[in-house]
């Protein structure tokens, strides 16, 4: 095997790059929030010169953007091949699944966004009231063609929407207070999995669908 260091393409370092600054940002901004983080300790945490930040991003404003940006591309992508011709049962379920496994794994991601929504959202008003407004509105007209094709039992697409968010995202923003009541130190991948099967039970057999793993 071979010992010689890895050799980055100049578009795949300033692709690592970017995201190796995106990632530390993250951090930051939920170990400091907005004001408390400056480009600097951005850098160090990134282990990047500062100038290799502001070659990337000229502020920290647009890294912040960028950061949110991420985050919902993040999110949003696991729908991205819903249909009308799709399967509830198995969409919906991949959805909770993929939503848990993220905040999991990116529970930044979702504190960052949560610490945005609960200050009025100054930064994503305006994507909200048009992008992310226009997506729930698709989604929800696929879940209405599902309901009207018989496939599910009739309920209000946008507060299922809703429900999957906050009950998977609950265990990223309140990681502190699960941990602690369950006494346990970190999530393992048996919690992942009873976190899953749990709201994937109660969340599709309330939408009249079967979840494919069973509680019992």
């Amino acid at each position: 095997m071979s010992t010689e260091p890895r050799k980055y393409k100049p578009g795949k370092i300033r692709e690592h790059n970017s995201q190796k600054i995106l990632e530390a940002a993250e951090c930051e901004f939920v170990k400091h929030g907005y004001k408390g983080t400056s480009m600097q300790s951005i850098a160090d945490a990134a282990e990047l010169p500062k100038a290799n930040v502001h070659y990337y991003f000229k502020s920290k404003a647009k890294l912040y953007n960028a950061v949110l940006g991420d985050i919902l591309q993040r999110w949003n992508e696991v729908l991205a091949d819903m249909s009308e011709e799709g399967d509830p049962a198995e969409t919906l379920e991949n959805y909770i699944r993929a939503k848990v496994d993220l905040s999991i794994r990116f529970p930044q991601a979702s504190k960052i966004f949560a610490t945005e929504i609960i200050q009025g959202a100054p930064n994503l008003k305006e994507h909200i009231r048009t992008d992310l407004r226009h997506w729930v509105r698709s989604k929800t007209k696929i879940i209405e063609s599902w309901i009207d094709q018989g496939k599910m039992t009739p309920v209000d697409p946008e507060h299922l929407i809703f429900m999957i968010w906050s009950t998977t995202q609950h265990y990223a923003d309140f990681e502190t207070q699960v941990l602690t009541i369950t006494n346990k130190l970190e999530y393992e991948q048996e919690d992942v999995k009873k976190i899953s099967d749990f709201l994937c039970h109660m969340i599709l057999t309330g939408c009249g669908l079967k979840p494919t793993t069973s509680l019992a």
